[in-house]
């Protein structure tokens, strides 16, 4: 992983998911358990995701969202709505995008949006109705003098190091975000260990999850920078007791630690190797 010099954000966008219509049937009964992912792009943080809502094709969520915004003329909102199932995929329903451009700074606007198979204008599939999506987005440009750039300023810096601290040393602080799409062929009870140096951490489990989010950070307290060594990130199932395949492997990654040193904070999701679409969040700090 290479280190970038990242853009300051230049302003906030507030996306409220208002509602569906007309959403696509995908169960034997004729209805869907529709949830919605939104992605901007240029953005390195995981989808946000609305909540289910269960054999409806008309539901209204009302949810708000925020992104920061590095680029107003060139992002561009993603917005797929899938069908959840319990089981196997989340089927999709339909996409569509919506460039930043066309939003006016400190104007409130609502988009109705047709939902379609593919981004691809050429395919025939969209000329199928796949039902709509109301969204409201709302973007405010910071000013010069505005706290709201402090304070992002300010949650991006790394705290130093506690008294105690090695001399040539430093606290690696690992934080454990969240995961989406693991699945396990028996059983889906994620968890995620950390072998660093012959130590082992582990996170909570969460029950019955593809998306699970943990939220949970581990401290070493190290005395000398970690320049040239891999933290492995793991992530398991565990099945109950009496379940035949107790625990599986859902996938894993070995990080590199030379970039966290050299940048103090590293903040990525990564793709999970052994798994066919499985990616986590992973955030390194490097305390001195």
């Amino acid at each position: 992983m290479r280190s970038r010099a990242a853009k300051k954000p230049v302003g906030m966008l507030y996306v409220k998911v208002i509602r569906a219509v007309n959403l696509k049937k995908m169960d034997i009964l004729g209805k869907s358990d529709p949830y919605v992912k939104l992605k901007l792009t240029g953005e390195r943080l995981q989808s946000r995701k609305t909540t289910v809502k269960m054999s409806n094709l008309n539901p209204e969520w009302n949810e708000v969202f925020t992104f920061a915004v590095k680029d107003p003329n060139s992002q561009v909102l993603e917005l797929l709505a899938y069908d959840w199932d319990k089981v196997g995929t989340h089927d999709k329903l339909g996409m569509q995008i919506l460039p930043l451009k066309y939003v006016t700074a400190h104007e409130p606007k609502i988009f109705t949006l047709e939902l379609l198979k593919t981004m691809d204008p050429n395919d025939p599939h969209n000329k199928r109705s796949r039902g709509q999506i109301i969204v409201e987005l709302t973007y405010n440009p910071f000013k010069e003098d505005d706290n709201s750039v402090r304070d992002y300023e300010n949650a991006t810096e790394v705290d130093k190091a506690p008294e105690g601290t090695p001399e040539g040393g430093g606290l690696l602080v690992v934080i454990v975000h969240e995961a989406e799409d693991v699945e396990g062929k028996h059983h889906t009870n994620p968890y995620v260990t950390l072998l660093f140096m012959g130590e082992e951490r582990k996170t909570k489990r969460v029950k019955k999850n593809r998306d699970p989010r943990w939220e949970q950070d581990f401290e070493f307290m190290l005395e000398k920078p970690p320049v040239g060594e891999k933290i492995q990130v793991k992530v398991l199932s565990k099945g109950s007791s009496f379940h035949w395949h107790r625990k599986e492997d859902l996938g894993y990654v070995d990080i590199n630690l030379s970039d966290v040193v050299n940048n103090k904070r590293i903040n990525e999701i990564y793709h999970l190797i052994n798994s066919r679409n499985g990616k986590i969040h992973i955030e390194l700090q490097w305390k001195t």
